[in-house]
């Protein structure tokens, strides 16, 4: 893993284990720290990527010691759950609300949402014309937008993005980078991406790669 040394880690990982029942290990006795910026979670399809985002979410039981923005997991889980934006567009939580009640779900109690970086990330994912319609009646990379527009706008100090781009079309993609690139300029977020392919369209704080060391 390559970070900047000079950074106040945002996300610490302290002996981390996690395995699948009759799997090997995708971590044992991880340790990292992940700082502002983007972090790459690089690895082939299989390695591990989702299942190690959804252990930092705290939706994946694991060992060890998970702490965003000094806040621990095992100590105070709803807190913790606070500081974190995970995008999950695969679940069927919100598939009989509105793009717009999904939204307002997704961000409700986060007190560093930015509603004017919401509706530029809208307009950039093209999702006006999908914002009332139920999530249920949209496809699986305008559900992603929906998510990615909040997460992307929210004060939350850690967002966790599994392969971003999936589904995503030409211009909502420039729009991510864009997004992304702007997030990597700031110095109260971490942002971690997993995914299968290299980027190189966005400044990296770090990469972390699969398997695990």
């Amino acid at each position: 893993m390559n970070q900047n040394p000079s950074s106040s880690p945002i996300l610490q990982l302290e002996n981390i284990g996690f395995a699948y029942p009759d799997q090997p290990a995708i971590a044992s006795g991880w340790n990292a720290a992940v700082g502002p910026g983007v972090t790459l979670l690089y690895g082939d399809t299989g390695a591990g990527k989702s299942a190690l985002l959804q252990v930092i979410a705290g939706t994946l039981p694991a060992t060890g010691r998970l702490t965003v923005a000094g806040t621990r997991l095992d100590a105070s889980p709803k807190a913790y759950a606070r500081h974190v934006f995970f995008v999950d567009p695969v679940t069927d939580r919100f598939d009989q609300l509105t793009a717009r009640e999904c939204t307002r779900q997704l961000t409700e109690g986060d007190t560093g949402f930015d509603p004017a970086a919401w509706q530029a990330l809208a307009d950039g994912f093209s999702l006006a014309p999908h914002l009332d319609k139920q999530m249920f009646m949209l496809s699986t990379g305008s559900r992603r937008k929906v998510w990615m527009a909040a997460g992307l706008a929210s004060g939350r100090p850690l967002l966790l993005l599994d392969e971003p781009t999936a589904g995503l079309d030409a211009g909502s993609t420039r729009c991510l980078w864009q997004a992304l690139t702007a997030l990597a300029a700031q110095a109260r977020r971490a942002v971690l991406v997993a995914s299968a392919a290299q980027i190189d369209t966005v400044p990296l704080a770090a990469t972390i790669a699969l398997p695990l060391d």
